[in-house]
Order: structure tokens, then sequence, then C-alpha cells
């Protein structure tokens, strides 16, 4: 009888500690890709579900042509790999500004700009607080000038969990 309450134990230990999906509560970082020139983003997640969360970029591009900035929101869902590995997919979008100076295709242009969002990627859960990941957005303008044609953005990204 005592083996028998010791197995039931142990396999309801193993079920309950491997069953949930370990998203961290919050996580802060910077994502590194090139859509558009944005180059370096900070990024946010914030945990919405067992296996959801939502994802917030803000972007600054700078260049002797034009300066822009574009905030982005992606509601993901997040899948366990093995271990420590993730994959995710979602969906959102991004609202920006953006303006030219006369160097520009020799017009004085500004903006604001909306796109809609899709991402899939991979990451990797590290023992100590960090977030590593690797993720595909494409991006299709809807309103504005500025990114109006489908950019396809490939970004690496660290973030620090709390």
């Amino acid at each position: 009888m005592k083996k028998l309450i010791f197995m039931s134990v142990f396999l309801l230990g193993i079920i309950f500690t491997s069953n949930g999906q370990d998203i961290a509560r919050n996580a802060l970082g910077v994502r590194l890709g090139d859509n558009d020139g944005f180059g370096g983003e900070i990024s946010y997640q914030r945990e919405l579900g067992e296996a959801t969360r939502l994802e917030l970029d803000l972007g600054f591009r700078s260049n002797k042509y034009s300066d822009a900035f574009k905030l982005t929101g992606i509601h993901q869902w997040v899948w366990n790999i093995d271990g420590g590995f993730n994959w995710y997919a979602g969906f959102g979008a991004g609202i920006g500004s953006w303006s030219a100076g006369n160097d520009y295709m020799g017009t004085d242009d500004d903006g604001l700009f909306l796109n809609a969002d899709g991402n899939i990627g991979i990451e990797y859960n590290f023992d100590i607080p960090l977030l590593m990941s690797l993720d595909f957005r494409p991006e299709v303008g809807l309103v504005g000038d500025y990114g109006k044609d489908t950019d396809l953005d490939i970004a690496l990204s660290l973030r620090y969990q709390f």
C-alpha cells in the first residue's frame, strides 16, 4: 500500500511539473533586425495566459534622409518543443510616424503609417533569467506611404525575464 501511494504521488508530481507552459510573466530587452531600417527595437513581453503573451516593440530610425518611429503589438501563442526550447506564432499591427527632408527624392514629406504583422519564431529559455529568440515577421503596409509594400524582417532578440 505504501508503494502504491508513493508511486501515485510521484506520478502526480511529474504530471503537474511538466504540464504547464513556462512563460515569464514579463520580459524586457532588445530585438535586433533590419525592417525598413529600424534595426534595433526595445522589446517588452507580457504573459496573458498559460500559453499566450503580448509583445510590444518600439523602434526608432534616423538617417540623413528621414526620421521614423514605430510601435508594434503582437499577440503570440507559445508551444514547447523540448526543455527550454519553444516555438511561437502570432499576429498584430504596427503604427508609426515618419518625416523626410528635401534630400529624400527631392520632396519634403511626412505621415502616419499602419501595418498588419505576422510573427513566427523559436526561442530558448535559459536557466538564468535570459530569453533568446530568432523570429520572422512579415509586415504588410495598410495606410501611409512609408512601408507601403510588404517587408520581411528577421531578428534576434535578447530579453531579461522577471
